[in-house]
């Protein structure tokens, strides 16, 4: 029956790290000893404080239908947020709450784009955001960065894409999958290449913002106010605080996007989850010392497999300065085969990997790199160690 699904969803490629985890899922199921970094997800429990305001949300009946954008106790308490840690003003109408920050992406998305719309995409990326273009008939336009240069973008490599056509930039940082921070000058550069472009807009996925190595204050590019009215900013509560089975993320825009966003989700889920929403005002209002200890330990994960990963010959990588990601080259291992397995793609590597040594990675090419795996050490330092392990004996069985 499939030749009766929409050709929308016929072209739609499957997100590659949910592919992966519903892979290692059925390997486990089946009593393989598999061991899945392939999701981003925080191993870590949700705060107490947290978990207690959804308790007393539902005691104090917060079980009924909320409006579209979100309670305004939470809107209220983002909008506070934003100025406490990011310094931006933004009225609570400005702030749309979505079912997880990918959801306020797609809104964004399909609220902006037109067919034959260019979408630019500093490369690697996160899978979904040229999938989410791609169902707005929007052209996907890759500007990729080079592992030399931490994965980031200039100014003038980004200006060089831009056509008449070019309606939305989207990126990330801290980045998934790379990890990259871009730094304020960076983003100051950015800004002012920005302003030349006034009918380009940019969505800022912010969603790793707490989890920083830098020493350095987050910065969000809508800080610079000559690209504020240009900026989207998508955040959300599932890697900082570890909720990312509450579902709930949010973008703070100028007024126009967010009134169109609003307008998109009233068609689709309307107001997300009632008790979910109340945990976030715990979240964005409370006490923040859980997530500092996640991301202390998070900084201890990435330094080991850092000399992990420096430690097997063939292996190029670099040091990330936030999320919870290695995105590192395996380019060396093309051409090479073992046991009839032949490589010469990281398709060809993650499917290997999985087969020889038990480890579930997502392949690059689903991030819209050529040479690369991603690795997430949201995970114990234990397994972590026997990942490296296993990763290390079976690229060298490669010959």
């Amino acid at each position: 029956m499939n030749q009766l699904l929409s050709e929308r969803i016929t072209q739609m490629q499957e997100s590659a790290t949910l592919k992966m985890a519903k892979i290692s899922r059925e390997l486990k199921a089946q009593g393989h000893d598999v061991i899945d970094l392939s999701i981003g997800e925080p191993d870590f429990d949700t705060p107490q404080h947290i978990k207690n305001a959804a308790k007393d949300a539902i005691d104090k009946g917060y079980t009924h239908y909320t409006p579209v954008s979100g309670y305004p106790e939470l809107r209220k308490a983002i909008a506070t947020k934003l100025k406490r840690d990011n310094n931006l003003d933004y009225t609570t109408e400005q702030i749309v709450v979505s079912t997880g920050a990918k959801q306020s992406i797609a809104n964004v998305i399909l609220s902006l784009i037109n067919p034959g719309d260019e979408v630019l995409l500093p490369a690697p990326y996160w899978v979904s955001y040229s999938a989410i273009a791609d169902l707005a008939e929007g052209k996907s336009i890759e500007v990729h960065a080079s592992i030399e240069n931490d994965f980031k973008v200039t100014p003038a490599e980004l200006e060089s894409h831009i056509t008449p056509k070019t309606k939305l930039i989207v990126f990330s940082s801290p980045c998934n999958p790379t990890g990259s921070v871009y730094s304020k000058d960076e983003l100051a550069a950015l800004a002012k290449m920005l302003a030349k472009h006034p009918t380009v807009y940019v969505i800022c996925d912010e969603i790793y913002e707490f989890i920083n190595y830098t020493g350095q204050r987050h910065t969000s590019l809508a800080e610079f106010p000559e690209v504020k009215d240009q900026v989207i900013t998508v955040n959300g509560f599932s890697k900082g605080f570890a909720m990312t089975g509450w579902r709930l993320g949010y973008i703070a825009a100028p007024l126009w996007i967010a009134q169109a966003c609003d307008k998109m989700q009233g068609q689709i889920t309307s107001g997300t989850c009632s008790i979910a929403q109340m945990a976030g005002v715990a979240a964005a209002t409370g006490d923040m010392q859980p997530t500092y200890d996640m991301v202390t330990e998070f900084r201890k994960r990435r330094d080991l497999v850092y000399k992990l990963l420096n430690d097997i010959p063939g292996i190029k990588t670099n040091l990330p300065d936030g999320a919870f990601y290695f995105f590192f080259d395996v380019s060396a291992f093309f051409g090479k085969s073992y046991n009839g397995t032949h490589i010469n793609s990281p398709e060809d590597m993650s499917a290997y990997l999985l087969k020889e040594a038990l480890i579930a990675l997502v392949n690059g090419e689903a991030f819209g790199d050529k040479k690369c795996l991603r690795l997430s050490y949201a995970t114990s330092q234990e397994k972590l160690i026997t990942v490296c392990t296993r990763l290390k004996d079976a690229l060298a069985k490669l010959k």
